[in-house]
């Protein structure tokens, strides 16, 4: 079993990734980043490296024996000017900010080579533990009606095409109408603009309508950014109004899947898995 390095973000990702590897015995070791990882991570066994110390991340997963990388967790686009990296950071930062300025995914693709060319195999989350993927069809005790389908196509395809642009990965429908879509916010925050539209235009607690699309980019680099719910995915989604949340099985992520669904299943969501488009 190949000991896994895992490039820790914010976030409960990481340390459900961090908590599943010890449950299976599989040997890991946390590269905590700076100012961004939580100290729920502090537990387990692993070292902090700043954002830009590529060097000095590189040696410490060597040094600990790690054969296979996850890159997993928020991080948040930085100020690259402030940055403080070691030589090897400085060395690939005129490559880092020119990828940066073609869109994340960009960014991504870049660092995920640069981890392969140091003879690091990547998995995404989704491999790490497979268990956090979604599933096809219903998730919980609430499926999508028949007359939910036209929102959720519309949904799926917005998702799809700013996904394309290299906008964002989520877009809300209610009865037809593109109520929002995500860029650089976030979900959360799509989610409670949404909440604050006049109630004509979306569902209410009492008659939920519309519905949450999250799909990878077309373009993406599934190994990383893959689409994520969590608890208060469901919980603002309810808030504003939605009837479900829906994505592609397999390409997008559950976390406190349990909490999700009982969650979900008490406030009447529906969340519901598609078959991926095949491109």
């Amino acid at each position: 079993m190949r000991k896994l390095g895992l490039i820790a973000g914010g976030g409960s990702l990481p340390v459900e990734i961090a908590e599943a590897c010890e449950q299976s015995g599989r040997p890991f070791f946390v590269v905590r980043l700076k100012g961004i990882a939580g100290t729920e991570l502090d537990a387990f066994p692993g070292a902090e490296v700043g954002l830009a110390e590529l060097g000095k991340c590189f040696k410490t997963l060597r040094r600990a024996g790690c054969q296979a990388v996850c890159l997993a967790g928020n991080v948040a686009r930085p100020d690259f000017g402030a940055l403080k990296p070691d030589l090897r950071g400085l060395a690939l930062l005129p490559q880092v900010i020119a990828a940066a300025r073609k869109g994340d995914d960009a960014l991504l693709r870049m660092l995920i080579g640069e981890f392969e060319k140091e003879g690091f195999s990547v998995e995404g989350a989704h491999q790490a533990m497979g268990e956090l993927a979604l599933p096809a069809g219903p998730l919980g005790r609430h499926a999508p009606r028949s007359d939910q389908m036209a929102d959720i196509d519309r949904a799926l395809t917005v998702a799809r095409e700013i996904g394309r642009l290299d906008v964002g990965q989520g877009a809300v429908v209610c009865d037809g109408l593109v109520l929002a879509v995500e860029a650089q916010e976030g979900t959360d925050a799509m989610l409670r603009r949404v909440g604050e539209l006049p109630s004509q235009l979306r569902g209410t607690a009492e008659h939920p309508r519309g519905v949450l699309a999250k799909t990878p980019k077309p373009i993406q680099e599934k190994r990383v950014d893959m689409p994520t719910i969590g608890l208060s995915t469901v919980q603002r989604a309810a808030k504003a109004g939605l009837a479900g949340i829906v994505g592609e099985a397999g390409h997008m992520l559950v976390l406190d899947r349990e909490a999700v669904v009982e969650l979900a299943d008490d406030l009447g969501l529906f969340i519901y898995g598609v078959e991926p488009q095949v491109p």
